[in-house]
């Protein structure tokens, strides 16, 4: 009879043995950290703990982006001009005023034991790497070295709050060509063709700089989490795991304002009486070409509203951003990369840790979700467009002190649609038929309108009720432009009535164009040169209307004054490329590094669902610079199915052939499969790290 429980017993051990194993042919209790890197320079982190896989975190981030990742911790501190010259004596000035290394140290003390010690672990990572490496690092960029943990911190803020939240074009009322921007799309089971719940995400951002993604695998016990994060941030920001997935878009938060300030003998008035400002004189060092440095001073003061940013002619502002207050975001990602279920989730989220950006939400069970997050000022009064402008600061009744709780955010759970669409429009049109009423909520909460990329991805999801895993990836690299959809039959029947030969031939040109921007379409080039002799939005005879969003604006205005500017394009294309049906690819060219290929996608303006933003050239080409960047398709069947792609590769470091070795895929309009468990890495590996600590 022992013997017979001692055989049972060894089949329940090997049962154990086979179901800690599993597809990733290791235990969930792990004895060592690695880093097992696939051949797209993915790197995939196993580790023992989660000390570990934040270490071995920051030492995968150095081998791929180490002079980047550097060179922006560098700018944090506010020391770049110190370090690299006069390039940077802006960006130090912007980072000292807002007070960004200062508050990284206050940060710093204010995190969880646990967290702090994370954060060491990853700025060790860093170290370690560079030390180990150092004939890797660019010479420039070792001054930075070491790494701690209130650079992560101070970077984060310069990205978060000082890039995304606000940045000083903002801040002067400069008009910014390139904004961030991001599609995402929820689908539910009743709308997926088998019964799984999907999630797309796309932001669209810079292909440089802090706009980086870079793509990765943490696991360690509690945690098996893929996705991107950008460069220099110690966590997962738009990512899955077995059971749940979210991703980001740019929402229409407003989570800044500028004050004006009446000053008053050396102080402000405020509430009838003068207060006096704080005070900080810093000295700035800049290195000069010959090595040497010079000091320049700076002197930042502070109102009860925030620093003050601008003194010209008497007219002084004052800045005051949301979440200073709230350090938590880090944290609060890595709960989100462990929670299994929605209820886990929105834990997480209600701590609103996060300043801004919409949260789109899918998950195994079937549940879909899409969260206006963001710290939300509790405002007196006024709305959108009031809270856009200049603010009185004499009186305490507009300073906000308090923002809005979880449950005042606009928010949508599986809606009857079965679908969730963002594209940095309000969370007013995030399904049709509309389940969020605006008038529901303050005033300044979000403004309403919808731009025709917007309208593009809910038509695409509205019009197919049952969506394919392969079907969501083709509407994905969907090129066609919405825009031309609404104007395009006025303006070719307006062309035949009043224009001259070039005009009619320019409206010959135009219907025979698919309405794409594929880099073989033939028109789009002619259409989009006609769009910049026109003035939006006055260029529609029907503006847009909350009544009718998906099918507003519409139709021309002054059809004559149309064909003025079509005779305008047509001529400028004819010169420019010697023909009125030049090929878009042949125009609008993909690059990155070294390489260059025929260029498919648009501008967010076209309502082109494949947003590539394209900078003109001498020549008269025109070269992307950004818009879609990482892409992830992720549908929650069992076990789950993937696709991903990032535009320009996974590494920067000159040395690395990763350096933008996806472009030709991205071209393609291909993504390719994710590799999760050890044994599909294994069978795609290229290197491997094992830490020996």
């Amino acid at each position: 009879m022992q013997g017979r429980f001692w055989r049972f017993g060894l089949v329940v051990l090997g049962l154990i043995v086979v179901l800690l194993v599993g597809g990733y042919g290791r235990a969930i209790l792990p004895t060592v950290t690695e880093i097992l890197w696939d051949t797209y320079g993915v790197p995939h982190v196993f580790a023992k703990d989660a000390r570990g896989a934040f270490q071995a975190f920051g030492w995968a981030q150095m081998q791929s982006h180490g002079d980047l990742l550097l060179r922006l911790y560098g700018q944090a501190r506010g020391r770049a001009a110190e370090y690299w010259g006069e390039n940077y004596l802006d960006s130090d000035r912007w980072v000292l005023t807002m007070g960004v290394p200062n508050r990284a140290r206050r940060w710093y003390q204010l995190q969880s034991p646990a967290f702090q010690s994370y954060l060491e672990a990853f700025a060790a990572g860093i170290n370690a790497y560079a030390q180990e490496h150092g004939n890797l690092i660019d010479d420039e960029v070792e001054v930075v070295l070491p790494v701690n943990p209130e650079d992560v911190l101070a970077h984060l803020q310069r990205v978060l709050y000082f890039t995304f939240v606000v940045n000083p074009a903002q801040v002067a009322g400069v008009e910014e060509k390139y904004s961030a921007g991001s599609n995402a799309w929820a689908i539910a089971p009743s709308h997926s063709a088998n019964g799984h719940a999907m999630l797309l995400a796309n932001p669209h951002l810079l292909w440089s700089d802090r706009f980086l993604w870079y793509e990765a695998q943490l696991q360690a016990p509690g945690v098996d989490v893929y996705g991107a994060t950008l460069v220099g941030f110690p966590g997962l920001a738009i990512a899955f795991n077995n059971n749940l997935g979210w991703t980001y878009t740019v929402n229409t938060h407003d989570g800044w304002d500028a004050y004006e300030l009446q000053l008053q003998d050396d102080g402000y008035l405020f509430d009838g009486k003068v207060r006096a400002f704080e005070t900080e004189n810093l000295t700035l060092r800049v290195k000069q070409q010959d090595g040497s440095a010079r000091s320049q001073s700076l002197l930042v003061r502070r109102s009860v509203h925030g620093s003050v940013i601008s003194q010209q002619d008497g007219k002084v502002l004052a800045l005051r951003v949301v979440g200073l207050d709230q350090p938590g975001v880090l944290e609060q990602w890595w709960d989100m990369a462990r929670a299994k279920n929605l209820t886990q989730f929105e834990a997480a989220l209600q701590r609103l840790q996060l300043p801004m950006f919409t949260v789109m939400y899918a998950d195994r069970e079937g549940h879909i979700m899409h969260l206006f997050n963001g710290q939300v000022p509790i405002r007196q009064a006024g709305d959108y467009q009031y809270w856009s402008g200049i603010i009185p600061g004499e009186t305490s009744k507009t300073l906000w002190t308090k923002y809005h709780a979880y449950q005042d955010l606009p928010r949508v759970v599986d809606p009857a649609s079965g679908w969730l669409q963002n594209a940095n429009d309000p969370p007013w049109t995030t399904t049709f038929p509309q389940v969020l009423d605006p008038t529901k909520f303050p005033a300044y909460m979000a403004p309403q309108f919808m731009h025709f990329r917007a309208q593009r991805s809910a038509r695409m999801l509205d019009e197919d009720r049952q969506i394919s895993f392969e079907k969501m990836m083709q509407y994905k690299h969907s090129t066609r432009m919405e825009l031309s959809d609404r104007l395009i039959a006025d303006l070719i029947s307006a062309a035949r009535e009043y224009g001259n030969e070039l005009v009619r031939q320019a409206a010959d040109v135009l219907e025979s164009w698919d309405r794409q921007t594929e880099a073989d379409s033939k028109g789009a080039v002619l259409f989009a040169a006609w769009t910049n002799e026109v003035k939006f939005p006055e260029v529609f005879a029907t503006p847009w209307h909350a009544d009718s969003p998906r099918t507003t604006p519409n139709g021309l205005a002054n059809p004559q004054s149309a064909v003025k500017a079509l005779e305008t394009a047509a001529s400028k294309v004819k010169q420019a490329y010697g023909t009125l049906n030049v090929r878009w690819g042949d125009v609008f060219q993909l690059q990155y590094g070294n390489q260059k290929l025929p260029g498919n996608g648009g501008f967010d303006a076209l309502g082109v669902f494949r947003t590539v933003w394209f900078a003109p050239q001498k020549d008269g080409s025109f070269t992307s610079i950004g818009g879609d960047s990482y892409v992830a398709a992720i549908e929650f069947s069992n076990p789950i199915r993937a696709m991903t792609i990032n535009s320009y590769g996974n590494s920067t470091q000159p040395h690395s052939q990763h350096n933008g070795d996806q472009l030709s895929l991205f071209a393609q309009k291909q993504l390719r499969p994710v590799w999760r468990s050890r044994r599909e890495i294994q069978a795609h590996l290229e290197e491997h790290k094992v830490f020996k600590k």
